[in-house]
Protein backbone atom coordinates (compact mmCIF):
# COMPACT_ATOMS: atom_id res chain seq x y z
CA UNK A 1 0.00 0.00 0.00
CA UNK A 2 2.99 2.33 0.80
CA UNK A 3 3.97 1.91 -2.53
CA UNK A 4 0.70 2.24 -4.38
CA UNK A 5 0.74 6.07 -2.17
CA UNK A 6 4.38 6.99 -3.49
CA UNK A 7 3.63 5.83 -6.60
CA UNK A 8 0.50 8.35 -7.10
CA UNK A 9 2.87 11.55 -6.95
CA UNK A 10 4.47 10.42 -9.87
CA UNK A 11 8.09 10.14 -8.79
CA UNK A 12 10.05 10.04 -11.96
CA UNK A 13 8.00 13.52 -12.57
CA UNK A 14 9.49 14.94 -9.20
CA UNK A 15 13.19 13.43 -9.86
CA UNK A 16 12.80 15.64 -13.42
CA UNK A 17 12.07 18.77 -11.98
CA UNK A 18 14.12 18.52 -9.00
CA UNK A 19 17.01 18.70 -11.22
CA UNK A 20 15.98 21.43 -13.14
CA UNK A 21 15.00 23.48 -9.54
CA UNK A 22 18.99 22.06 -8.41
CA UNK A 23 19.77 23.67 -12.01
CA UNK A 24 18.13 27.19 -11.56
CA UNK A 25 19.16 27.75 -7.92
CA UNK A 26 22.54 27.26 -8.13
CA UNK A 27 22.75 28.78 -11.02
CA UNK A 28 22.01 31.60 -9.49
CA UNK A 29 23.54 30.97 -6.57
CA UNK A 30 26.75 31.90 -8.58
CA UNK A 31 29.00 29.69 -6.07
CA UNK A 32 27.50 30.97 -2.89
CA UNK A 33 25.19 28.76 -1.92
CA UNK A 34 22.56 29.11 0.91
CA UNK A 35 21.86 25.36 2.06
CA UNK A 36 18.89 26.20 4.09
CA UNK A 37 17.12 28.33 0.79
CA UNK A 38 18.22 25.39 -1.61
CA UNK A 39 16.76 22.56 0.35
CA UNK A 40 13.68 24.74 0.93
CA UNK A 41 13.19 25.12 -2.47
CA UNK A 42 13.58 21.47 -3.01
CA UNK A 43 11.64 19.98 -0.89
CA UNK A 44 9.28 22.29 -0.50
CA UNK A 45 9.09 21.71 -4.80
CA UNK A 46 8.83 18.32 -4.18
CA UNK A 47 6.20 18.37 -1.94
CA UNK A 48 4.26 21.17 -4.19
CA UNK A 49 5.25 18.80 -7.15
CA UNK A 50 3.80 15.26 -5.41
CA UNK A 51 0.44 17.04 -4.53
CA UNK A 52 -0.54 18.27 -7.93
CA UNK A 53 0.06 14.80 -9.43
CA UNK A 54 -1.94 13.49 -7.29
CA UNK A 55 -4.64 15.47 -8.08
CA UNK A 56 -4.28 15.04 -11.30
CA UNK A 57 -4.29 11.21 -10.66
CA UNK A 58 -8.12 12.26 -9.40
CA UNK A 59 -8.97 14.54 -12.07
CA UNK A 60 -7.53 12.30 -14.85
CA UNK A 61 -8.76 8.97 -13.05
CA UNK A 62 -11.56 8.75 -16.22
CA UNK A 63 -9.01 9.38 -18.94
CA UNK A 64 -6.26 6.83 -17.36
CA UNK A 65 -8.94 4.66 -17.27
CA UNK A 66 -8.93 4.20 -21.04
CA UNK A 67 -5.33 3.74 -21.57
CA UNK A 68 -3.15 0.94 -21.22
CA UNK A 69 0.01 2.42 -19.56
CA UNK A 70 -2.06 3.86 -16.68
CA UNK A 71 -5.37 2.21 -16.25
CA UNK A 72 -3.55 0.24 -13.54
CA UNK A 73 -3.40 3.02 -11.73
CA UNK A 74 -4.40 3.45 -7.96
CA UNK A 75 -7.03 5.86 -7.94
CA UNK A 76 -8.51 3.51 -11.82
CA UNK A 77 -8.31 0.61 -9.54
CA UNK A 78 -9.29 1.55 -6.36
CA UNK A 79 -6.58 0.53 -4.85
CA UNK A 80 -6.67 4.01 -3.08
CA UNK A 81 -10.12 5.06 -2.01
CA UNK A 82 -10.55 8.81 -3.18
CA UNK A 83 -10.81 10.43 -0.51
CA UNK A 84 -7.86 9.12 1.06
CA UNK A 85 -5.75 10.08 -2.02
CA UNK A 86 -7.71 13.78 -1.69
CA UNK A 87 -6.48 14.36 1.86
CA UNK A 88 -3.18 12.92 1.14
CA UNK A 89 -2.99 15.64 -1.87
CA UNK A 90 -4.19 18.61 0.24
CA UNK A 91 -1.68 17.69 2.66
CA UNK A 92 1.32 17.31 0.87
CA UNK A 93 0.21 20.56 -0.88
CA UNK A 94 -0.10 22.04 2.88
CA UNK A 95 3.11 20.86 3.92
CA UNK A 96 5.30 22.09 0.43
CA UNK A 97 3.78 25.78 0.73
CA UNK A 98 4.57 26.25 4.03
CA UNK A 99 8.48 24.74 3.95
CA UNK A 100 8.47 27.32 0.75
CA UNK A 101 6.85 30.26 2.49
CA UNK A 102 9.42 29.58 6.23
CA UNK A 103 12.70 28.49 4.08
CA UNK A 104 12.32 31.13 0.82
CA UNK A 105 10.76 33.99 0.01
CA UNK A 106 7.32 35.21 -1.23
CA UNK A 107 8.40 35.14 -4.55
CA UNK A 108 9.93 31.47 -4.64
CA UNK A 109 5.63 30.61 -3.28
CA UNK A 110 4.28 32.79 -6.06
CA UNK A 111 6.03 30.97 -8.72
CA UNK A 112 5.44 27.58 -6.96
CA UNK A 113 1.46 28.17 -7.17
CA UNK A 114 1.57 29.98 -10.52
CA UNK A 115 2.70 26.64 -11.28
CA UNK A 116 0.30 24.66 -9.39
CA UNK A 117 -2.57 26.45 -10.67
CA UNK A 118 -1.51 25.95 -14.48
CA UNK A 119 -1.24 22.52 -13.97
CA UNK A 120 -4.26 21.61 -11.77
CA UNK A 121 -6.50 24.05 -13.70
CA UNK A 122 -5.24 25.49 -17.37
CA UNK A 123 -4.00 22.17 -18.25
CA UNK A 124 -6.37 19.88 -16.75
CA UNK A 125 -8.96 22.21 -19.09
CA UNK A 126 -6.61 23.27 -21.85
CA UNK A 127 -5.42 19.19 -22.79
CA UNK A 128 -9.12 17.94 -23.24
CA UNK A 129 -9.75 20.60 -25.66
CA UNK A 130 -7.30 21.62 -27.90
CA UNK A 131 -3.39 20.42 -29.56
CA UNK A 132 -2.63 24.10 -27.08
CA UNK A 133 -3.09 22.29 -23.88
CA UNK A 134 0.65 21.18 -24.95
CA UNK A 135 2.07 24.47 -24.87
CA UNK A 136 -0.33 25.37 -21.80
CA UNK A 137 1.30 22.44 -19.81
CA UNK A 138 4.91 23.63 -20.87
CA UNK A 139 4.18 26.90 -18.45
CA UNK A 140 3.50 24.46 -15.52
CA UNK A 141 6.74 22.16 -16.70
CA UNK A 142 8.94 25.23 -16.35
CA UNK A 143 7.99 26.82 -13.23
CA UNK A 144 10.11 24.54 -11.23
CA UNK A 145 13.56 26.07 -12.50
CA UNK A 146 12.33 29.19 -12.49
CA UNK A 147 11.21 28.63 -8.68
CA UNK A 148 15.02 27.19 -8.14
CA UNK A 149 16.80 30.54 -9.77
CA UNK A 150 14.28 33.07 -7.52
CA UNK A 151 14.73 31.37 -4.12
CA UNK A 152 18.38 32.43 -4.20
CA UNK A 153 17.65 35.20 -6.22
CA UNK A 154 14.44 36.49 -4.77
CA UNK A 155 14.69 38.66 -8.18
CA UNK A 156 12.93 37.98 -11.27
CA UNK A 157 15.36 39.54 -13.82
CA UNK A 158 15.69 38.48 -17.62
CA UNK A 159 18.15 35.34 -16.99
CA UNK A 160 14.88 34.11 -15.19
CA UNK A 161 12.82 34.83 -18.15
CA UNK A 162 15.59 33.33 -20.36
CA UNK A 163 15.94 29.47 -17.71
CA UNK A 164 11.50 30.12 -17.82
CA UNK A 165 11.49 30.33 -21.67
CA UNK A 166 14.43 27.32 -22.23
CA UNK A 167 12.01 24.82 -20.03
CA UNK A 168 9.12 25.66 -21.77
CA UNK A 169 10.68 25.51 -25.33
CA UNK A 170 12.23 22.00 -24.14
CA UNK A 171 8.93 20.78 -23.23
CA UNK A 172 7.13 20.90 -27.10
CA UNK A 173 9.63 18.80 -28.83
CA UNK A 174 10.03 16.49 -25.64
CA UNK A 175 6.18 16.02 -24.95
CA UNK A 176 5.47 16.10 -28.82
CA UNK A 177 8.14 12.53 -28.90
CA UNK A 178 6.38 11.38 -26.11
CA UNK A 179 2.56 12.18 -27.88
CA UNK A 180 3.98 10.36 -31.14
CA UNK A 181 4.86 6.90 -29.31
CA UNK A 182 2.09 6.60 -27.13
CA UNK A 183 -0.46 8.05 -30.25
CA UNK A 184 -2.72 4.80 -29.42
CA UNK A 185 -3.15 5.15 -25.69
CA UNK A 186 -4.07 9.30 -26.71
CA UNK A 187 -6.14 8.10 -29.62
CA UNK A 188 -8.03 5.85 -27.28
CA UNK A 189 -8.56 8.60 -24.65
CA UNK A 190 -9.88 10.72 -26.78
CA UNK A 191 -6.67 13.59 -25.86
CA UNK A 192 -6.50 16.07 -28.80
CA UNK A 193 -2.55 15.96 -29.26
CA UNK A 194 -0.95 17.01 -32.06
CA UNK A 195 0.09 13.39 -33.42
CA UNK A 196 -3.65 12.26 -32.94
CA UNK A 197 -5.40 15.62 -34.44
CA UNK A 198 -2.55 16.69 -36.92
CA UNK A 199 -0.48 13.61 -37.79
CA UNK A 200 3.11 12.51 -37.33
CA UNK A 201 4.65 14.67 -40.28
CA UNK A 202 3.49 17.98 -39.21
CA UNK A 203 3.89 17.36 -35.54
CA UNK A 204 7.52 16.56 -36.48
CA UNK A 205 7.80 20.39 -38.27
CA UNK A 206 7.09 21.28 -35.25
CA UNK A 207 9.47 19.75 -32.90
CA UNK A 208 12.27 20.85 -35.59
CA UNK A 209 10.58 24.59 -35.16
CA UNK A 210 10.62 24.30 -31.46
CA UNK A 211 13.84 22.90 -30.89
CA UNK A 212 15.63 25.53 -33.37
CA UNK A 213 13.73 27.86 -30.82
CA UNK A 214 15.11 26.27 -27.76
CA UNK A 215 18.83 26.46 -28.95
CA UNK A 216 18.44 30.37 -29.69
CA UNK A 217 17.33 30.95 -26.34
CA UNK A 218 20.43 28.44 -24.34
CA UNK A 219 22.69 30.37 -26.80
CA UNK A 220 20.96 33.70 -25.48
CA UNK A 221 21.78 33.01 -21.81
CA UNK A 222 25.46 32.95 -23.28
CA UNK A 223 25.53 35.78 -25.70
CA UNK A 224 23.74 38.15 -22.85
CA UNK A 225 26.74 37.19 -20.13
CA UNK A 226 24.68 35.12 -18.34
CA UNK A 227 26.48 31.84 -18.82
CA UNK A 228 29.82 31.00 -19.75
CA UNK A 229 31.82 29.96 -23.53
CA UNK A 230 32.29 25.94 -21.67
CA UNK A 231 28.56 26.19 -21.37
CA UNK A 232 27.91 27.49 -24.81
CA UNK A 233 30.17 25.10 -25.85
CA UNK A 234 28.50 21.73 -24.52
CA UNK A 235 25.00 23.33 -24.69
CA UNK A 236 25.28 24.01 -28.19
CA UNK A 237 27.00 20.61 -29.30
CA UNK A 238 23.94 18.89 -27.41
CA UNK A 239 21.46 21.41 -29.52
CA UNK A 240 22.62 20.43 -32.99
CA UNK A 241 22.68 16.98 -32.68
CA UNK A 242 19.00 17.14 -31.08
CA UNK A 243 18.27 19.41 -34.16
CA UNK A 244 20.31 17.10 -36.69
CA UNK A 245 18.52 14.05 -35.30
CA UNK A 246 15.03 16.10 -35.62
CA UNK A 247 15.20 16.94 -39.03
CA UNK A 248 16.02 13.75 -40.15
CA UNK A 249 12.64 12.55 -38.82
CA UNK A 250 11.53 14.64 -41.55
CA UNK A 251 13.01 12.05 -44.17
CA UNK A 252 11.88 8.65 -42.11
CA UNK A 253 8.52 6.41 -43.30
CA UNK A 254 5.98 6.28 -41.00
CA UNK A 255 6.59 2.64 -39.89
CA UNK A 256 10.13 4.02 -38.36
CA UNK A 257 7.86 7.05 -36.41
CA UNK A 258 8.05 5.04 -32.95
CA UNK A 259 11.68 4.14 -32.58
CA UNK A 260 12.30 7.44 -33.79
CA UNK A 261 10.19 9.16 -31.24
CA UNK A 262 11.25 7.18 -28.48
CA UNK A 263 15.24 8.23 -29.38
CA UNK A 264 14.08 11.42 -29.43
CA UNK A 265 12.50 11.34 -26.12
CA UNK A 266 15.55 10.19 -24.36
CA UNK A 267 17.72 12.21 -26.32
CA UNK A 268 15.57 15.35 -24.81
CA UNK A 269 16.25 14.15 -21.38
CA UNK A 270 19.54 13.88 -21.93
CA UNK A 271 19.81 17.51 -23.36
CA UNK A 272 18.15 19.06 -20.30
CA UNK A 273 19.80 17.06 -17.92
CA UNK A 274 23.13 18.20 -19.09
CA UNK A 275 22.04 21.69 -19.37
CA UNK A 276 20.71 21.77 -15.51
CA UNK A 277 24.46 20.02 -14.51
CA UNK A 278 25.81 23.15 -17.13
CA UNK A 279 24.74 25.76 -15.26
CA UNK A 280 24.76 24.68 -11.78
CA UNK A 281 28.71 24.77 -12.28
CA UNK A 282 28.96 27.57 -14.79
CA UNK A 283 29.88 29.84 -12.08
CA UNK A 284 33.14 27.92 -11.55
CA UNK A 285 33.74 27.70 -15.47
CA UNK A 286 35.51 29.98 -17.72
Amino acid sequence: MLKAYIMLTKPGIIIGNLITAAGGFLFASRGDVDLLSMAGVLVGTTLVIASGCVFNNYIDRGIDAKMTRTKKRALVTGTIPTPHALAYAAALGALGFLTLAVLTNGLTVFVGALGYFFYLVMYSIWKRRSTLGTLVGSVAGATPILAGYVAASNNLDSAAVLVFAILALWQMPHFFAIAMYRHTDYAAAGLPVMPVEKGNPLTKQYIVLYIVAFTAAICALATLGYAGIVYLGVMGVLCLAWLFKAIKGLDITADKDMTWARDMFKLSLRVITVFSVMISIDALLP
